[in-house]
């Protein structure tokens, strides 16, 4: 999965540069940071709907278009992938009480 996702932050990096009506995410990128929050919005609806139906490739399926819009976002501020890694390699082996209790601190 770790080159997917490589792969998918490079293209989308390489679509800032690209003309909003040559690229969807060149076209968000233009529209700005409420249009990518709006999507991710509405990818997260989708993806609690896909969950309450039940239906597995739904739930696939829209987790995907949540995660890609993520990966959009992430972008956008300039933030690698590799630093969501580093959070989440941080918090491995941590309950997840603890990891809350950590935060309240």
């Amino acid at each position: 999965m770790d080159d997917i996702l490589n792969k998918l932050e490079q293209i989308l990096e390489d679509r800032k540069s690209a003309k909003a009506d040559e690229s969807y995410v060149s076209s968000l990128y233009a529209k700005g940071l409420d249009e990518i929050l709006k999507k991710i919005g509405e990818e997260s609806a989708e993806v609690i709907m896909a969950a309450k139906d039940g239906d597995q490739n739904k739930i696939i399926y829209e987790v995907a278009d949540l995660w890609f819009h993520t990966l959009v976002l992430l972008r956008f501020n300039d933030i690698k992938i590799d630093k969501i890694q580093d959070e989440l390699s941080k918090r491995f082996g941590l309950s997840g009480l603890e990891e809350k209790a950590n935060r309240e601190k």
